[in-house]
């Protein structure tokens, strides 16, 4: 099963509507990411934890998805995600894909990669390694560099064996930890890190959109190329170019 969160208002983003539903190449957002789970041969489920007020910007984004029935997410992140874990339990699902709305590049290889991970382990955490040095700044100013070594910047979607992640989610609630990997953290769970792409970033500002929006765009381009096919001829009374045959000696 898969669950996306999109119950979130957007505060960073700005706009008079969330960010999970402003369009990208024509479609929201999270139309982009649903669309990639839901046609996921390994995913025999998806649901979306949204906000109730938001019914019917849901409804025109994914309405004709096959998805589950949406289920009210609560006042954090981790609220929310509890809120779709709990609606998932009674189909009593062995594993769990646990993915942000606001990530509309999901490819089919970083999902078959956290699913993968789960063989060996109790949760796949996709992310990049951090390759920027790192500052740490006081009143302004840089005052030290951090060690980046083993460092790695965290993305969606992460992966878990379904009872482990519902019971660290039931033991942890209220504790408002940031994402569902620092969950299974605080459980003691068994994490796999998985390696992201860096195209799997998370639209949270006006830039990132238009970031998005490129890489839609170069995408669609088509691409053009001039080279040239040197054969000898043998016998015979035409040569065939493209389909097309023409008559030569």
């Amino acid at each position: 099963m898969a669950l996306i969160v999109a119950a979130g208002r957007g505060q960073r983003f700005g706009g008079e509507i969330p960010k999970q539903y402003r369009p990208l190449a024509g479609e929201p957002l999270l139309r982009h990411c649903a669309r990639a789970l839901v046609d996921h041969p390994g995913i025999d489920g998806v649901q979306v934890v949204y906000h109730p007020d938001d019914a019917d910007l849901y409804e025109r984004a994914v309405g004709d998805l096959d998805l589950a029935p949406p289920v009210a997410g609560g006042r954090t992140r981790q609220a929310s995600v509890l809120h779709g874990l709990e609606a998932l339990a009674p189909g009593a699902p062995d594993r769990v894909l646990i993915h942000d709305a606001a990530r509309p590049f999901l490819s089919r290889r970083i999902i078959d990669a956290a699913i993968g991970g789960l063989r060996d382990h109790d949760a796949a955490l996709v992310a990049v390694p951090v390759v920027d040095t790192l500052k740490r700044g006081e009143n302004g100013l840089a005052v030290a560099t951090v060690d980046r070594g083993g460092l790695w910047r965290a993305q969606t979607p992460q992966a878990f064996r379904f009872e482990a992640i519902l019971a660290a989610h039931r033991a942890l609630a209220g504790r408002e930890l940031t994402d569902d990997a620092a969950v299974a953290e605080a459980a003691g769970l068994d994490i796999l890190l998985v390696p992201g792409e860096e195209e799997n970033f998370k639209v949270t500002t006006e830039e990132d959109l238009a970031r998005a929006e490129r890489i839609v765009a170069a995408r669609a381009l088509p691409r053009v190329g001039t080279g040239f096919d040197v054969h000898g001829f043998g016998a015979g009374d035409h040569v065939w170019l493209c389909g097309i045959r023409i008559d030569h000696d």
